[in-house]
């Protein structure tokens, strides 16, 4: 059964971290980049980072750029998203999603709804 299942989303204080993972399953995850989108309350979905399945190639938005840390695993199928020095603003719903190859949807008008597969999400709540 195709799925992507995320984790270790939480409750966290300003300036803490936390390690997010997105377990695949069902098809070849070597062939696919993997991509984190978020959604906060009242907002719509925005990207947060990609890695590519070819060369491992990372994009990050500029909101998370030097804070957030994307990586794959490709014996375990699993990517994870490092977040650091995390802010009220971060706070949201976290998605894992696959597109074939390289992060092109990730990177287009399309973004989310481009995507081939879609996890579920997990909540990240920053606050004291």
């Amino acid at each position: 059964q195709l799925q992507l299942v995320e984790s270790g989303g939480g409750l966290v204080q300003p300036g803490g971290s936390l390690r997010l993972s997105c377990e695949a399953s069902g098809f070849n995850f070597n062939f696919y980049a993997i991509a984190w989108f978020r959604q906060a309350p009242g907002k719509e979905r925005e990207a947060v980072a990609c890695i590519s399945s070819t060369n491992g190639r990372t994009i990050y938005s500029d909101s998370v750029k030097g804070r957030f840390t994307i990586s794959r695993d490709n014996a375990k199928s699993t990517v994870y998203l490092q977040m650091s020095s995390l802010e009220p603003e971060d706070t949201g719903v976290y998605s894992c999603a696959a597109e074939n190859g390289a992060c092109y949807y990730y990177s287009s008008a399309e973004g989310w709804d481009g995507m081939d597969y879609w996890g579920k999400g997990t909540l990240v709540t920053v606050s004291l």
